[in-house]
């Protein structure tokens, strides 16, 4: 009973301290009391313990010299762990055993750290670091203090707040850096801060601006979905919104630009450097159809990309061409001539000789032709010498003085044979669609029936693929064809125009789940040749997709970046 009677001797002093100090007109002149309560934090009595954590932060803006003291002793109450014996002292809590008594100080002297700013603001950017680093803790109601203890923070000085947190995710210089605590920041910043942006971030210019500095800086080592989660949050802050001035959308191109590692030199073999090009290129296309300039990244694919497109990966090639496409229609025109050559060096890969007797890709001559077309609208020109075409502008780059005959005969030569093997498809899946409809009648077990209604969605995409191919094809048997440069032709991977106005199809809305990575009746691998185009209608495999089994479109298929910090890519 001894400890007990000096437990109540200790706790009936900090009463006393803290009695004098509140009576006390001139509270300097009490300093020896406030360094008994901050001795206080590291005795044996819980409730003495407990008793400090109220009364330090309390008087703490009374005492500046003893400042680094009185934040010292009440982070070892944050982290109480030591507390003497007490195996058998349970007459102090009744049931509650020692590690409720620990966690009891923990809760309270957390529920303290933002009074230790109340008065002296000058110390929430480290009171902020302190509670971000007991984020990691495992006890709810410890998590839960810290939570409520940083939004008190973040509503006193948000500016000061947000910055001291993001260093907790931007310093990727650091050899040794917690894992668990940057992720739970993260989770932070997005479950507390994200969703509450219009009340915490005041006023609003000045606030978006300097919370879009921090995401910059936080950048340069992240995942594939915590790129997309700070983009996502970017985009719905008013300076970058659907009345922002074309600058700011640019600004957001950037960004993706150097997520993309555009300024990097590529290598084929680089599957994560694909994959990032390729998700980046995705995420960038709605901000192209509002303005900003899709030039480095088609410079870059004509550069790296397309003239080793055959190296790579097969799941990947579709994704590509897909994103070319819809990015083609918001091409400069000094772009478009520069990439022209290399998308008809690609066409006339993909559309066969009759003689030869290949198969075709359909999907590979359905995004390149539609490429084609709007690259050949911005730069008709441009045509004369890689078809044969006869396009007068004036400018000396028509070389109508040239004899490309023999170019406009192969073009024109595999045109034809494109319109053939594409009608003697349609007329296929059109009789295979037939049978499905017979066949759904006898149907009788759950998986039959979804197996044959698989069938009629990937035929009916394939003829939509076949539809846009002679679309596309038919006017470019003309000397001097005119190019589709609107949005007439409806991608097959898009969703159906429903009305019969022009859709904005290109770079516009993806079917709901392209941000897994596929478009409509998404393939895991992407590829459909010939052959294959009837076999994924009639066997019931899923066709035309964007996805392939790595990272897919917009969900960001990279890992962390391992920049000084030894995250690669996982």
């Amino acid at each position: 009973m001894a400890d007990a009677s000096n437990d109540a001797k200790d706790i009936e002093k900090l009463y006393v301290y803290g009695e004098r100090l509140s009576e006390a007109k001139d509270k300097s002149q009490n300093v020896e009391d406030y360094k008994s309560i901050i001795e206080a934090a590291r005795s044996s009595s819980v409730k003495a313990r407990q008793l400090a954590a109220q009364l330090i932060p309390r008087f703490f803006k009374f005492f500046p010299g003893l400042s680094m003291s009185a934040v010292d002793a009440h982070l070892d109450l944050c982290e109480a762990e030591e507390l003497g014996n007490y195996e058998e002292d349970h007459w102090i809590m009744g049931l509650l055993v020692l590690g409720e008594y620990k966690k009891q100080i923990r809760v309270q002297a957390i529920r303290g750290l933002p009074l230790f700013c109340k008065d002296t603001p000058e110390h929430i950017s480290k009171i902020v670091d302190i509670l971000a680093q007991l984020l990691i803790a495992e006890e709810n109601v410890e998590r839960d203090a810290v939570h409520k203890a940083l939004m008190s923070l973040l509503r006193q000085d948000v500016k000061a707040s947000l910055t001291a947190l993001f260093k907790h995710i931007e310093s990727v210089d650091e050899p040794v850096t917690d894992d668990n605590l940057r992720e739970r920041t993260l989770i932070f910043i997005r479950d507390k801060v994200f969703p509450l942006k219009s009340e915490l971030l005041k006023p609003q210019e000045q606030m978006e601006r300097h919370i879009t500095d921090l995401i910059k800086k936080s950048l340069q080592d992240v995942t594939g979905a915590e790129f997309k989660m700070f983009m996502d949050f970017l985009k719905s802050l008013s300076i970058f919104g659907e009345k922002a001035p074309t600058e700011c959308v640019q600004e957001l191109v950037e960004i993706i630009e150097g997520q993309a590692d555009l300024d990097a030199q590529f290598s084929v073999s680089d599957g994560d450097h694909v994959d990032r090009l390729i998700s980046c290129l995705y995420m960038a296309l709605p901000f192209f159809v509002r303005g900003a300039s899709s030039s480095k990244f088609l410079n870059y694919l004509n550069k790296h990309i397309l003239p080793v497109f055959d190296k790579l990966p097969e799941e990947r090639k579709v994704d590509l061409l897909k994103n070319l496409a819809e990015s083609s229609s918001y091409s400069a025109p000094q772009d478009s001539r520069q990439i022209l050559p290399s998308v008809v060096q690609l066409l006339k890969k993909y559309m066969p000789l009759r003689k030869t007797g290949e198969e075709m890709n359909f999907t590979y001559v359905e995004c390149l032709l539609y490429t084609f077309h709007h690259l050949a609208n911005k730069a008709p020109n441009a045509t004369n010498s890689l078809c044969g075409y006869k396009i007068v502008t004036g400018q000396p780059s028509d070389r109508l003085g040239e004899d490309f005959t023999e170019f406009y005969k192969d073009f024109t030569e595999r045109l034809t044979c494109v319109e053939d093997l594409t009608k003697a498809t349609m007329k296929k899946l059109t009789q295979g669609m037939g049978q499905q409809n017979k066949t759904t009648g006898t149907a009788i077990s759950d998986e039959e029936k979804a197996k044959i209604k698989i069938q009629k969605q990937n035929a009916t995409t394939g003829l939509r693929t076949c539809n846009n191919i002679l679309a596309m094809a038919q006017p470019l048997h003309l000397k001097a064809p005119s190019f589709i440069g609107d949005k007439r032709i409806n991608l097959s991977w898009n969703e159906a125009v429903k009305t019969v106005a022009p859709a904005n199809t290109a770079g516009g809305k993806r079917p709901g789940n392209a941000l897994n990575g596929s478009g409509n009746q998404a393939n895991k691998r992407g590829r459909v040749g010939g052959n294959q185009l009837l076999d994924r209608a009639f066997d019931g495999l899923q066709y035309g997709g964007r996805g392939g089994s790595r990272g897919g479109q917009g969900r960001g298929g990279w890992g962390r970046r391992g920049r000084g910090r030894g995250r690669g890519y996982r």
